[in-house]
């Protein structure tokens, strides 16, 4: 991924923090047709590693576990916050109206191998665990022991587990950097008017934290 310095964000625990939050990953696999992309929730899990490990589970109709290249790396990449720019928020459109539109946005890619786990006690584990993660927050939690052990055991035949020990991420975090001072405020004004609550909010944020104190 092409990132200039100004953009680059590699701090572990940042990068990790946007896959928390924006689990559902593009897969990009190489298998002997070539490069596929699939969509797929991947959630981070701690391994005893530095980067740690992403876990999910795919159809065991699709090909992507039994077609994957095992000597090639993957691609997995998440999508964080992203918001069009209009020229028009910026202050120095006043001066010879020299700006353009551009696009903000926050990604991180993750690279390692895809091993398949194709054991249905891994896969119920990793349901637990996933469905425990996003039920947290409710009211009444959901869980997968919920719904009668039969009728999950028969749903567990149809899927795969798949795993993706992390052995390098980038990160990038195009969020105004380049712009001057008065322009990364109009910016963060202009989103806020927007949004006060959803992406253009976030992208707020993102550009307030990372303009100079």
């Amino acid at each position: 991924m092409y990132s200039p310095a100004h953009f680059d964000e590699s701090r572990p625990e940042v990068l990790q923090g946007l896959i928390h939050a924006h689990p559902l990953a593009t897969l990009v696999t190489l298998s002997a047709d070539g490069l596929t992309a699939n969509h797929i929730p991947l959630h981070l899990q701690a391994d005893g590693s530095a980067l740690g490990k992403l876990v999910g589970h795919v159809a065991r109709a699709n090909p992507l576990w039994q077609n994957s290249d095992p000597s090639a790396d993957v691609l997995v990449i998440f999508q964080g916050p992203n918001a069009y720019i209009t020229p028009s928020w910026y202050a120095t459109k006043q001066d010879g109206g020299k700006v353009v539109p551009t696009w903000n946005y926050a990604v991180v890619h993750a690279h390692g191998r895809l091993l398949v786990k194709d054991d249905p006690q891994w896969v119920r584990a990793q349901l637990a665990s996933m469905t425990a993660q996003h039920e947290a927050s409710r009211a009444e939690p959901w869980a997968v022991s919920d719904a009668p052990r039969e009728f999950t055991d028969r749903l567990l035949q149809a899927i795969v587990g798949i795993e993706i020990p992390i052995t390098r991420l980038q990160g990038k975090w195009k969020v105004s950097q380049n712009q001057p001072a008065q322009n990364r405020t109009s910016v963060i004004a202009g989103l806020n008017g927007q949004d006060h609550s959803g992406p253009a909010a976030d992208m707020a944020t993102l550009v307030a934290a990372h303009s100079p104190s």
